[in-house]
């Protein structure tokens, strides 16, 4: 079974959205994906067999006032609205629909990593928590700490699936993968530093102590996966498909020209991945 795992990453997975939209324009396909933050909506979109619907959430919805702003923060305590985007842009009368019945009859593997964080553990929400315009999960994998206020399902509070495990590639060999393809949206060589998230655990502590844990952790964590799959890669048993460089791209980076040239870096370096995918030497 081939698995591929897109780890999200806020506006820099406009590279995932590319790697996808090369694999549905090349029939390439994975028989199990996980999903990550914007890594789960990429997967959504390339289950549901729908090329180039991420990249105008990238490329275009992102920089609507609606879409992320301050404005939305002051108002409702969340900098990015996911009723906008997972219900006025997405439902079967939203501007760019998702098409829900192809994803359901998708015979492939598909879950969604949030954070619980009343438990402080990976939750993994599958096709069975979904329903037409009930698109509740993505919301959950996406909802990134201190930004946005934790996304409520079935009396759980939810925060970006990274807080949990930020490159679960042990889970899908352990749900039976052999071959695995890892999308990351940072050089595969980027060393996370847990310094980068100690302004934001900080302010964590005072309202998610739990929370504020494993955002510590997650640096570690993130380098303790990717190293993973690199000792899979020499194996033969991976692949990762990573940007060489993201110039000055952060997580929530509105820049057109920089989201564009991320893009065509992930549609280019998927071309890697036909060998892998159909087995080619």
């Amino acid at each position: 079974m081939i698995g591929v795992l897109d780890v999200g990453g806020g506006t820099r997975d406009i590279y995932g959205a590319g790697v996808f939209d090369y694999c549905l324009e090349h029939q390439l396909t994975f028989d199990y994906g996980i999903g990550i933050s914007a890594g789960s909506a990429n997967l959504a979109s390339f289950y549901a067999h729908q090329v180039h619907r991420n990249y105008a959430f990238f490329i275009d919805y992102c920089f609507r006032e609606e879409y992320m702003s301050m404005k939305n923060f002051v108002k409702d305590g969340s900098y990015i609205d996911f009723d906008y985007i997972y219900g006025e842009l997405s439902n079967h009368d939203g501007e760019n629909p998702l098409d829900y019945a192809q994803l359901v009859k998708n015979p492939a593997i598909f879950k969604v990593l949030a954070y619980d964080a009343k438990n402080g553990t990976a939750h993994y929400f599958d096709k069975s928590d979904m329903k037409q315009d009930y698109y509740k999960i993505f919301s959950a994998s996406c909802c990134l700490p201190v930004v946005c206020k934790p996304v409520e399902i079935d009396g759980i509070p939810y925060y970006d699936g990274g807080l949990a495990d930020p490159v679960p590639v042990k889970k899908m060999l352990e749900d039976g993968c052999d071959k695995v393809v890892v999308i990351l949206t940072k050089p595969r060589d980027t060393i996370r530093d847990a310094k980068d998230d100690e302004l934001n655990a900080k302010i964590l502590d005072r309202i998610d102590p739990l929370a504020a844990k494993n955002l510590r952790l997650r640096a570690q964590r993130y380098n303790e996966g990717v190293a993973f799959a690199k000792e899979l890669e020499k194996q033969g048993k991976a692949v990762i498909v990573a940007p060489d460089t993201i110039g000055d791209m952060s997580t929530l980076t509105k820049d057109k020209q920089a989201l564009y040239t991320l893009y065509r870096k992930g549609y280019v370096d998927a071309e890697k991945l036909v060998p892998f995918i159909k087995g080619e030497k």
